[in-house]
């Protein structure tokens, strides 16, 4: 009877010991990584969508050469 009483108590210690030494940190490891999985997908699909949005060409601008002719006045830089 008292044997019996001892073997299902090493049982239970072992049991619950196996699942806080094994059981959660595999699961709080999975639910991490499913997380950081998330997250990642998410910024991949925002990158996407901005390299998918149109872009709007750039206005010309008109060149501010001088008109041939015009005299450009300018220092001597020492």
């Amino acid at each position: 009877m008292l044997l019996r009483y001892l073997l299902y108590g090493l049982l239970i210690y072992f049991v619950i010991r196996f699942i806080f030494k094994f059981v959660i940190p595999v699961t709080r490891a999975a639910k991490d990584m499913k997380s950081k999985m998330n997250e990642f997908q998410a910024r991949m699909q925002e990158q996407q969508q901005q390299q998918q949005a149109p872009k709007r060409p750039e206005p010309v601008k008109e060149s501010t050469a001088p008109k041939e002719g015009d005299y450009i006045e300018f220092e001597e830089v020492k």
